[in-house]
């Protein structure tokens, strides 16, 4: 049986922790950031859990 092959794309967006949750980065934080307020823009900065419903296709994206 042949391995899987990573998605690069995925592997780009998520990581693994140690736990096999995977983590993201929030969206909306590439340009025009002079409309949002300095409170939101320091929010968007720190990573998040993908959500359940999420994890077994990304999963499957990134098996190793």
């Amino acid at each position: 049986m042949p391995k899987i092959k990573t998605n690069r794309s995925a592997a780009k967006r998520f990581k693994k922790t140690g736990t096999g949750k995977i983590k993201r980065s929030h969206s909306f934080t590439g340009h025009i950031l002079t409309k949002r307020t300095t409170k939101r823009k320091r929010h968007l900065r720190k990573s998040t859990l993908i959500d359940k419903a999420d994890l077994k296709r990304v999963k499957r994206l990134i098996p190793y």
